[in-house]
Formats: structure tokens, C-alpha cells, sequence
């Protein structure tokens, strides 16, 4: 006959703590939330302007987006308390989440790459945007046709 042993697990969470962990998260939550509304007013304030410079532009928005992806974390891990799980249940959710970004990623890039195809006959003529700016020759004699 085999034995079978049991463990058991108990969780004791003292209040105070949980509550002081919500209370710094929601500080920090705060802070990122203004600082990206800062930038995206600072990007508005950009392109409100003469020339704006493209290159700071999109760092201003890579730096959103890296801020969002910091408040989806500290969400996911301390209000929906997957922070608190084992390792295996965590990477069941983040595997198939990082291949649903890829699958976003590929699909927006394709799509683009289709658009950009789709407007210029597989490259056989030149974009819509290029013929437009060109401007017609002028008449050799003045006279209209």
C-alpha cells in the first residue's frame, strides 16, 4: 500500500498590508496616468507647431506606450491578483497573450504592406500621392488641344 501525504496551504494576508499595496499602487497608477497625459499634451503641442520634429514625436509615443504597458501590469498583477499565482499559471496567460500582440503585429504590418501594394498596381506605377504632386508640362505652342 502506498501513503499519501497532503499538504496544507494556508494564505494569511494581513489587511493592513493588502490595503497599503493597493493604496501605492493606486499612487503609482496616478502618476503614470498624469505623466502620459503630460506627453500626449506635450505631442499636441508638437504638432500644433511650424515644423514639429517627427523623431521626438514618436519617442514621446514610443514612451506612451511603454507607460501603458507598465500600468497593464501593475493592474493585471495587483488588482487582479495574478501576481500572487504560481509561475505556471502566469505563463498559461502571458504565453498566449505575447502571441496575440505578434498576431496584431504581423496582421497590421501585412495589411499595410498590402495597402501600399494595392495602391500602385504591385509597383507598376507610381503611388496615387506621387502623381498627384507632379505637375503637368507645359504646352510647347501656349495653344490649348
Amino acid at each position: 500500500m502506498s501513503q499519501v501525504t497532503t499538504a496544507e496551504i494556508t494564505h494569511h494576508h494581513d489587511d493592513k498590508s493588502q490595503v497599503k499595496r493597493i493604496w501605492k499602487t493606486f499612487w503609482l497608477l496616478l502618476f503614470l496616468t498624469l505623466t502620459e497625459l503630460g506627453i500626449g499634451l506635450t505631442i499636441y503641442t508638437l504638432h500644433k507647431g511650424a515644423n514639429p520634429n517627427h523623431t521626438l514625436v514618436l519617442a514621446f509615443k514610443g514612451l506612451v506606450c511603454i507607460l501603458t504597458l507598465a500600468k497593464a501590469f501593475y493592474i493585471v498583477s495587483i488588482f487582479m491578483h495574478l501576481g500572487d499565482e504560481i509561475r505556471n499559471l502566469i505563463m498559461t496567460i502571458i504565453v498566449p497573450l505575447m502571441l496575440f500582440v505578434w498576431f496584431l503585429t504581423a496582421f497590421l504590418w501585412d495589411g499595410n504592406a498590402w495597402k501600399n501594394l494595392r495602391n500602385t498596381d504591385a509597383g507598376s506605377r507610381p503611388s496615387t500621392e506621387k502623381v498627384q504632386q507632379q505637375t503637368l508640362p507645359a504646352k510647347e505652342n501656349g495653344k490649348p488641344d
